[in-house]
C-alpha cells in the first residue's frame, strides 16, 4: 500500500485526526505537520466567554497556522516521501464562520482574503465523523481542564460548517469515515480498515464510509 502524496486528516475537536495523521506519517515514512494550538492565550477564556474572545482567539489561530504552514509547506522537500497534516488552513475561515458575529466576520474574512497564500491543495481529505456524545467522551479522556467548557451545540455547529464547505469542493477528493464512538488506537483491526480505505484512489467529491458495515457512499445522505 502507498498513500496518497499529501493528505489532511480533519475533524471536530476529539475526533481523533491528530493520533491517526501521527499513526499514518509514522507508517508511511510521511512528514507530520500538527497544528500548534495550546499557545493560544485566550482559547480557555474563549470556552468560557465565547462572545467576548472569539475575535481575538481566531485571529491569534489564523497568524499561528499561517506562521506554520508558509514554513512547512515552502520546502522543497516537501513531497520527497509525502506529507499528513491534521489541518487546512480554511479551517481558520469554517470557526471563524461559526464563532464570530456577521460584523464581526466581515472584517476577519478580508483578513483572512490578504493571508491566504495558496497554500497546495491536498491530493485527499479524510474527515473523522463521530457523534457528539462520542466526541465529548474523547474530551473528558484527554483531560484538558479548557475544553470542560465546550458545549454540544457548538460541537454540531462546527459538524454542519464543516460538512457544509465540503459540498463546495469541486477538485479535491473528501473521505468521510464514519467511526461512532470506536477507539482505533486500540483496535488494530479498525485502524487497518480505516487505512485501507484512505489509501483508495478517488475523484473528486464526497465519499463516505460507515466502518461499523464498510458500505460507501459517493455523497452526504
Amino acid at each position: 500500500m502507498s498513500l496518497h502524496p499529501f493528505v489532511v486528516v480533519e475533524g471536530n475537536i476529539g475526533a481523533g485526526k491528530t493520533t491517526l495523521s501521527r499513526r499514518l506519517a509514522e507508517q508511511f515514512n510521511h512528514r507530520l505537520i500538527l497544528e500548534e494550538f495550546s499557545d493560544n492565550p485566550f482559547l480557555p477564556l474563549f470556552y468560557r466567554e465565547p462572545d467576548r474572545y472569539a475575535f481575538p482567539v481566531e485571529l491569534f489561530f489564523m497568524a499561528e497556522r499561517h506562521k506554520q504552514l508558509h514554513g512547512e509547506l515552502s520546502s522543497s522537500e516537501l513531497f520527497t516521501e509525502g506529507t499528513v497534516a491534521d489541518y487546512l488552513f480554511i479551517k481558520t475561515l469554517l470557526f471563524a464562520r461559526n464563532s464570530l458575529s456577521e460584523q464581526e466576520f466581515r472584517l476577519f474574512n478580508r483578513i483572512y482574503r490578504v493571508m491566504d497564500s495558496g497554500f497546495p491543495s491536498p491530493d485527499l481529505i479524510v474527515y473523522l465523523h463521530r457523534p457528539v456524545a462520542a466526541l465529548q467522551a474523547n474530551i473528558r479522556k484527554r483531560g484538558r481542564d479548557f475544553e470542560t467548557e465546550i458545549h454540544d451545540d457548538y460541537l454540531l455547529s462546527v459538524q454542519s460548517t464543516y460538512l457544509n464547505y465540503f459540498r463546495t469542493l469541486q477538485d479535491t477528493p473528501v473521505l468521510i469515515l464514519d467511526l461512532d464512538d470506536q477507539d482505533f488506537t486500540q483496535d488494530e483491526e479498525l485502524y487497518q480498515r480505516m487505512v485501507a480505505a484512505i489509501v483508495e484512489k478517488y475523484p473528486p467529491g464526497i465519499h463516505r464510509i460507515d466502518l461499523h458495515s464498510l458500505r460507501s457512499s459517493p455523497i452526504i445522505s
